[in-house]
């Protein structure tokens, strides 16, 4: 007999003993299975749905045709963040509660929850148009899913007790999840158009990924044994879903998420809020107090009316078309205000028209004024060279244009026009004429300018195509700064490890000596060549090596043998002494690199004092010295005194550097950390710009770097404290230019608000 499913005669295929003699524990086991698949995908959805809600509902703000509706939308962005993990939790226990009521023997509550009311025209507006909303999208994926949603019927009826699932009772169906999200968002107290937005983003994002957990569940229980041979094929089902991370367009040969299914940060949703109340108040305040305030004539322009004006004006400024302020180049492309900019627009456009329009729409006076003040920021930022701030000032109407074309460019941080502004600026921080002597940097930046300034008009993917550009420019250049930079911090490492050594080597010599007067031969041995050979193993063998310790031993025998000799003893513990000094003399001499004819000659030098200290010759092949002159040690130059010139590392820095460890500045200077930039004005020396490379671990010294990776200067922890307290050192900004600019805009707008007369505060 063939046990093959045939679609025409649908049937249930008996398990046997697999199933027939099972347990209530392994029917709660398979159910348990399909209730953590349907968990944990749900989960996934419905998370993935919340994330586009205030992307979704900032479009709509944007779009709306007047202030009330725009409010409600915002109301709703906030009401959805408040309320989210509740809806989420309640969705959730109600698909996971129906599924485990399937086990039971009774009806049901599934049953319920797929069904559709009876009556619509008993609801009201509002339930009417839910309803109508969950009955059209839930038909369609029925419909759709119709083949696997089958399969998955006919396997949770085997596990029920061969209690008939179908659609309606299947809590995982498309109509029963529509009902489950429908009394979940009863938690939601938003307009009704918040919630059919939510609608068609639960259609979206929910309903068109069940086919993923359909299969799933078919798979799970296909091997736990439920209808193994019960196959469908899905030809019909292979339709798009959308991606876990959203929408993908294709650009080229690469892939990338488009800034329209981008999630808005919600710090930034919130200045945006903040920013549409300000200008709406600034509006109404500006109109209430205009005497005589004109009609309007005609309609305000259309978005393509305003890109046709600025395109001209643009045209005009990229080829000096336009009169320049007194003292501007003509070459400067000066920033222009939000009022001077609306009213050459209005001219622009009365030119274009026949007839001046005599105001523009509310949402594109909010985007010029934005625009017109973030480029009065960018000239105002102190982060920016002054070079650069002209620079980038050109690109006020190519970026009005952009946020025109797309009002997205605020509210996304990942917005290719917006990224390749932030990431200009952030290079731009660093730059001076002697870190770019080669002009790279500028040119780069100018080349750029240029392009956006003759080339865009309505294509956004200029912006990837720079973006890309520039980011290839920057990361060369990186790479190449990057290798000086390791350079000039092992140079420093070196540095500091040689400073350690020769303070180590000091104060060894002179814990030894003691306070003992040696006479001026031996001194210089110790102090000079002895300190030298010191350090020299300390780097090359370490403090724990036994090279290290025999020099420091070599060191307590000369010291003794320097002591005057008093008596017979005295005289024969020196003579055991000398065979070993030389010895070690000669070959620490050598391993600072003495000439070995200066080696002689000092041995020489010493034999003769030491044959007079015993009061008896001691051999010595070099000719004898006249006792009656004094000694001149053949010691050269080259050695330097390592004791008398390096101070021990107790010693206190000086008064003036002294910073309290509590004081802001201090602070400051501790929460640095490497890649942070910093200006620097000392006096009589002209302002530098350097980042923090690299903090020594062993003296806790900054070093700071230009950008191309060369040394500028390298401060103790007090000697920076000093600087940033008395503002000869700065701290330059981290953040993007975008989001300074943002906050910059917001607490300008709130000045202003509270220096009107009798306005109250935003």
């Amino acid at each position: 007999m063939n046990d093959a499913f045939e679609p025409s005669k649908p049937k249930i295929v008996p398990l046997g003993p697999r199933i027939e003699a099972a347990s209530g524990e392994r029917v709660g086991e398979l159910l348990n299975g399909v209730r953590g698949i349907a968990g944990k995908h749900l989960q996934q959805c419905i998370a993935n749905l919340f994330e586009h809600v205030d992307d979704a509902l900032f479009d709509l703000a944007e779009k709306a045709e007047n202030n009330a509706t725009q409010t409600h939308y915002f109301d709703g962005m906030r009401e959805v963040r408040k309320r989210r993990p509740v809806i989420e939790r309640a969705f959730l226990a109600r698909v996971n509660r129906e599924l485990g009521n399937l086990a039971g023997h009774g009806a049901s509550n599934a049953a319920g929850s797929g069904s559709l009311p009876v009556e619509l025209s008993l609801l009201d507006d509002a339930d009417l148009e839910e309803s109508l909303a969950i009955t059209s999208m839930s038909s369609k994926h029925d419909s759709r899913l119709a083949r696997v949603l089958y399969s998955v019927n006919q396997r949770l009826s085997v596990i029920c007790g061969g209690r008939k699932i179908e659609d309606a009772s299947n809590p995982m169906a498309p109509g029963a999840l529509s009902q489950s999200f429908r009394i979940a968002l009863k938690e939601l107290n938003a307009d009704l158009r918040v919630k059919l937005l939510i609608y068609k983003l639960f259609d979206r994002y929910v309903l068109s990924a069940l086919e993923e957990l359909y299969a799933e569940t078919n798979e799970q229980l296909s091997r736990a044994g439920v209808l193994p041979q019960l196959h469908l094929h899905h030809a019909g089902n292979a339709e798009h879903k959308p991606s876990a991370t959203g929408t993908r367009a294709s650009t080229g040969n690469a892939t990338a998420v488009t800034v329209a299914e981008e999630a808005i940060d919600p710090a930034t949703s919130e200045i945006l809020q903040t920013l549409h109340s300000l200008f709406v108040a600034r509006r109404g305040n500006a109109r209430g107090n205009a005497a005589g305030v004109t009609e309007p004539s005609g309609p305000p322009p259309s978005a393509n009316e305003l890109l046709g004006a600025l395109s001209l004006l643009q045209t005009q400024f990229a080829t000096g078309g336009v009169a320049h302020p007194a003292g501007a180049e003509a070459g400067d492309y000066p920033t222009i205000t939000a009022a001077e900019l609306k009213d050459q627009l209005l001219a622009q456009l009365g030119a274009l028209r026949g007839s001046r329009p005599n105001q523009v729409a509310s949402v594109d006076e909010d985007t010029i004024d934005l625009v017109g003040m973030l480029f009065e920021f960018i000239l105002e930022d102190h982060t920016l060279p002054a070079e650069m701030q002209a620079m980038l000032a050109r690109l006020q109407i190519p970026y009005l244009k952009a946020a025109i074309i797309d009002r997205k460019l605020f509210s996304h941080r990942q917005h290719p026009a917006r990224r390749l502004l932030d990431a200009m600026a952030e290079q731009a921080k660093g730059w001076s004429h002697d870190s770019d002597r080669d002009g790279h940097l500028y040119a780069t930046i100018k080349h750029i300018v240029h392009q956006l300034l003759h080339d865009f008009d309505d294509d956004l993917g200029i912006f990837d195509r720079l973006l890309a550009e520039w980011q290839q420019f920057i990361d060369t250049n990186r790479r190449r700064s990057e290798i000086v930079e390791q350079r000039v911090a092992e140079t420093a490492r070196g540095r500091e490890k040689l400073d350690q050594a020769r303070r180590r080597a000091a104060r060894e010599i002179i814990e030894r000596i003691d306070g003992r007067h040696l006479p001026p031969l031996a001194n210089e041995v110790l102090t000079r060549a002895w300190a030298n050979h010191l350090v020299l193993v300390l780097l090359r063998q370490g403090e724990d090596s036994t090279e290290f310790r025999d020099a420091l031993h070599f060191v307590n025998d000369f010291v003794a043998s320097t002591q005057p000799v008093k008596d017979e003893l005295a005289r024969h513990q020196l003579r055991q002494l000398l065979p070993g000094i030389v010895r070690a003399l000669r070959g620490g001499l050598a391993n600072i690199a003495f000439q070995p004819q200066d080696t002689e000659r000092l041995l020489a030098q010493l034999r003769d004092w030491y044959g007079q200290q015993l009061g008896e010759p001691i051999r010595n092949e070099a000719p004898h010295a006249d006792p009656a002159k004094p000694v001149q040690p053949i010691i050269p130059e080259s050695i330097q005194p390592i004791a008398e010139t390096v101070p021990a590392p107790e010693e206190l820095p000086d008064e003036t550097v002294a910073v309290a460890t509590d004081s802001p500045e201090w602070r400051q200077v501790e929460a640095l950390q490497p890649g942070v930039w910093l200006e620097f004005q000392l006096p009589n020396e002209p302002m530098v710009r350097a980042k923090l490379s690299w903090i020594s671990p062993m003296s806790g010294r900054y070093l700071f770097v230009n950008r191309r990776g060369l040394k500028v200067a390298d401060y103790a922890p007090q000697e920076l404290a000093v600087l940033l307290g008395s503002k000869h050192a700065q701290v330059l900004a981290t953040n993007a230019l975008f989001d300074r600019a943002m906050s910059a805009i917001v607490n300008r707008l709130r000045l202003d608000e509270n220096a009107a007369p009798g306005t109250p505060s935003a």
